[in-house]
């Protein structure tokens, strides 16, 4: 907070970066940059890259922000007409203070009378075209980006110092570190054995699938592992969540995860970001070889969200050297942003004038992680 209070003394506008591993309190980092923003008379604007977590940002910012008479709103991507009208006309007169939305902030009819914060979150879901247009919607405002991994162009914007980076190494209290294994499709039974013992402890467990259904790759798909899990384990409350279902849908899968009517949600990476639940204790994810290291360090960090001692077995029967490589690493390190310079150096840092977000350009002059 020292930092970004430092920023906004400054003559230029601030840009920077706060890194910090799932759940250390990034939210209210930026629930407080908000609130300095609102009170010294402009507005703020927070994006997150899907509807569950922009409602949980939403319903956060409410509680902490309202009490100080500041407006809080949500711009959701199908809610009715009239509702979406009023907010609209709230931002665009002032009388709305801070917006919070997914890709719907971006829109050609969404304006600002005197936005000055803009923060985006898990920025590693959005392209390069989509921050800036979000940018654009103030008159050079301060930005504030957050990730637990950030993505190879925003690593090495770091190291060039084009963004300045705050990081948050503490943990709250009690919160202990994701035991993460590694293990082959033989061990699959044993696996699905661990889960029922967690959930007959009280516990919750969600499964991470490629794929939605049965696919030329032959993946592991949520429907069908659904149809394994119910037959071997049948007394285990089960549900799918995936791209396909409905918003609503979605979140009313979430809240039954979380009030414990569902034990057990399989699940592709939409629920990478923005689901939080206190007593989730076991993260597997299928085919993990297929996933990226931000991938599959967001999708860990889905559990070990209290006290409770918690696990992630990534299975993986890939004879890639690198995909074995990678995720042994992952089984080793639990530092954000040391996997994101991992991530930069096999996936390279893209188009630093362009919108390449990863990739190596043509003209090399030095090893960026080794010389600078």
């Amino acid at each position: 907070m020292r930092d970004i209070v430092d920023d906004l003394k400054k003559d230029k506008n601030m840009n920077r970066l706060i890194q910090g591993d799932v759940g250390c309190g990034k939210t209210v980092v930026a629930c407080a940059a908000l609130f300095l923003a609102a009170k010294n008379g402009y507005q703020g604007a927070m994006m997150a890259p899907t509807e569950i977590l922009a409602e949980q940002h939403f319903l956060t910012l409410k509680k902490f922000l309202c009490p100080h008479n500041i407006k809080v709103e949500i711009l959701r991507g199908g809610m009715p007409n009239k509702e979406k009208n009023l907010i609209l006309h709230g931002a665009k007169n002032g009388t709305v203070d801070i917006v919070v939305g997914t890709h719907a902030l971006i829109q050609k009819d969404v304006h600002f009378n005197k936005l000055g914060m803009v923060i985006t979150d898990e920025q590693h879901r959005f392209g390069v075209k989509q921050r800036e247009a979000f940018i654009k919607k103030g008159q050079l405002p301060d930005v504030l980006v957050m990730s637990a991994t950030p993505i190879p162009r925003t690593v090495a914007l770091v190291l060039y110092s084009d963004l300045d980076i705050s990081t948050i190494e503490v943990m709250p209290d009690g919160r202990k570190t994701v035991e993460t294994y590694v293990v082959g499709k033989k061990m699959q039974a044993r696996v699905y054995d661990f889960m029922a013992r967690e959930v007959k402890s009280g516990h919750r467990a969600y499964v991470v699938c490629p794929a939605v259904e049965d696919n030329q790759l032959d993946l592991a798909n949520v429907l069908n592992l659904q149809k394994y899990l119910k037959q071997n384990y049948s007394e285990i409350k089960t549900e799918i969540l995936h791209g396909r279902l409905k918003p609503d849908e979605k979140d009313e899968v979430i809240e039954r995860f979380i009030s414990g009517q569902t034990q057990v949600v399989i699940a592709t990476t939409v629920i990478e970001v923005g689901v939080d639940v206190a007593n989730a204790t076991l993260m597997i994810i299928e085919n993990a070889e297929r996933f990226g290291l931000a991938q599959l360090h967001q999708l860990r960090g889905r559990v070990g969200r209290s006290s409770l001692k918690s696990y992630c077995i990534l299975i993986s029967d890939s004879k890639d050297n690198n995909a074995r490589e990678r995720l042994i690493f992952l089984m080793k390190c639990h530092d954000g942003f040391e996997i994101a310079q991992i991530d930069l150096e096999l996936r390279g840092p893209g188009e630093f004038l362009g919108y390449k977000q990863h990739g190596f350009g043509e003209f090399n002059t030095a090893n960026m992680l080794d010389n600078i």
